[in-house]
């Protein structure tokens, strides 16, 4: 359970909550709310216990498991399994009795069989082998086959441990008195992947706070809506499902809208009838009190609430270039070779012989497995990974954009502005400032460090840097993801209308659809085809 009080939420000086208070217990699901930079991100550290409140208390009661949005698997060289088993300490337990089971193996001796019973009743003590089949159980439900369980996570790419993450937290928070909170959990899973998550989600027994964009899972689940409005600085509480909380925010809005019309109309007779009886002695007095009354039905109404701004997205006027601005001709890549390697890794390949020729304006979509290379193809395009064997071909007048996944486009320790300017140094400072406030960063905010900013921000940022890049072929990997609605429309917008080269992976069929691709690349198997609509089911089955 978790129980706020009077809690102040601030990044820097500004001041996102004001003394919200809120209790979440066991059976409660609840789907926080709001648009990219209300602070929804935030506040899940907050109560993670991250970060401390500016105010007010957190009360913790059981185990809390929390899903940042740019989780990692902390120690490469850990096997799969032994890391989502040490959401409970397990893997410790799984080790010594192993160890105990190697000795004994060895020699049977009264020491040897004392040490593995030691063993064994601690390992039963962390739930027994019933607990190993429910982290194999939630491992397979995400995605994650027994043969990758047994790999160390230094070899997956990123969406598969991205899902190893999601696995250990689902399996750390079991339970009634467990509380999960979700920061954009659907990332990098596949159609499956969800379904079953959403079925894990509905049934989970304890508290849940879930952050995520997929409308879909958050209506199958949730039965309390917070929606946090940055405007107010607080946090309005809905104890019902998704579905009814729409038609309510719906009716409530125009209630608002009647009562304030009703209100106004009021307030301006009484105000016109005292202006006509202010002049006379005799009516001065009266004058004054309908006047005041007047003032007191504007005072009792609801403060306006303007609509959400949206961040204005327009992807670069591309420079012009030759006919084939990029190309790559039998790229190869192994895991283990180009990154660091982790002790013992075995290397595997995932990219074979790739070849790609990309003509000016052509949209192209790279589709595949979690683990099959699409990230780090577009790694090896953008000349951020040298490939084993083969060449990356620049065409004439080629500029590159790249958007990456993680956002390592990004400096977490220069600011906002300072990263903008970094990606566009022919911008004035007064130009930058510019930029960053049609994508929504204003005053203080473009000062803050880019490592504090949510998912959705840094996503912001990063597209912010590719809109005075001229860039003529840009490379996008998943770029609508942690992205609110309204703005996810406006990048598949500005996707739909660019008139350069795209190469894109997303697990995002809107994101395809807006794309309008002409061919696709399937990997690992690196064959191209052209697009047809058999292909939209596989982008999300990928």
């Amino acid at each position: 359970m978790i129980t706020t009080r009077g809690v102040d939420v601030r990044v820097g000086a500004r001041l996102l909550l004001s003394e919200v208070s809120f209790h979440i217990a066991p059976g409660d699901r609840v789907g926080l709310v709001g648009r990219n930079g209300a602070g929804k991100t935030t506040l899940l550290h907050t109560l993670a216990g991250l970060r401390a409140p500016a105010a007010g208390s957190v009360r913790r009661t059981g185990p809390v498991a929390h899903l940042a949005q740019d989780s990692h698997a902390a120690d490469p060289s850990v096997s799969v399994t032994d890391r989502i088993l040490s959401a409970r300490g397990m893997d410790v337990a799984v080790r010594r009795l192993r160890e105990a089971a190697d000795r004994l193996a060895e020699r049977a001796d009264t020491r040897a069989l004392d040490a593995y019973a030691r063993a064994e009743a601690a390992f039963e003590a962390c739930g027994g082998y019933a607990a190993e089949a429910e982290a194999a159980r939630v491992a397979a439900g995400l995605g994650l086959p027994a043969e990758v369980t047994r790999r160390p996570v230094g070899t997956l790419s990123g969406g598969q441990k991205r899902r190893v993450e999601l696995a250990r937290i689902l399996f750390a928070g079991h339970g009634r008195e467990g509380t999960l909170l979700l920061d954009e959990p659907t990332n990098h899973l596949d159609a499956d992947s969800v379904g079953w998550l959403r079925g894990h989600l509905a049934g989970h027994q304890g508290g849940l706070v879930l952050v995520s964009h997929d409308l879909d899972l958050v209506a199958a689940t949730v039965n309390r809506v917070f929606h946090l409005d940055p405007q107010r600085a607080t946090i309005d509480v809905h104890n019902t499902g998704w579905a009814t909380y729409l038609t309510r925010r719906e009716a409530d809005e125009r209630r608002r809208t009647r009562e304030r019309a009703v209100a106004e109309r009021k307030a301006a007779a009484l105000h016109a009838q005292a202006d006509k009886m202010k002049a006379r002695s005799a009516t001065s007095v009266t004058a004054r009190s309908m006047a005041r009354r007047a003032d007191r039905l504007l005072d009792g109404l609801e403060a306006v609430r303007t609509t959400e701004q949206v961040a204005r997205i327009r992807l670069p006027e591309p420079a012009p270039c030759g006919r084939t601005p990029l190309g790559a001709i039998s790229l190869t890549k192994a895991y283990g070779s180009g990154r660091a390697a982790t002790p013992g890794e075995v290397r595997r390949r995932v990219l074979d012989g790739v070849d790609l020729a990309l003509d000016r304006g052509s949209r192209l979509v790279v589709i595949g497995l979690n683990g099959t290379g699409k990230t780090t193809l577009l790694r090896l395009l953008a000349g951020q990974e040298t490939p084993d064997s083969g060449r990356v071909v620049h065409g004439h007048g080629l500029r590159l954009g790249y958007f990456a996944q993680e956002h390592e486009t990004l400096d977490p320790a220069r600011t906002v502005r300072e990263n903008l300017a970094a990606a566009a140094p022919h911008l004035t400072d007064g130009e930058v400032r510019r930029v960053l406030g049609a994508f929504l960063f204003r005053g203080d905010d473009a000062d803050k460090p880019a490592g504090v900013l949510s998912g959705g921000e840094k996503t912001r940022l990063a597209l912010a840097g590719l809109v005075h890049s001229g860039a003529n072929v840009l490379l996008l990997d998943e770029p609508t993801n942690n992205l609110d609605p309204a703005s996810r429309d406006e990048v598949l917008a500005a996707v739909g209308t660019y008139p350069g080269a795209i190469v894109m992976v997303t697990h995002d069929v809107g994101a395809i659809d807006a794309l309008r691709p002409e061919r696709v690349l399937i990997l690992p198997e690196a064959e191209e085809d052209l697009w047809n609509e058999g292909y939209r089911e596989l982008v999300t089955l990928a």
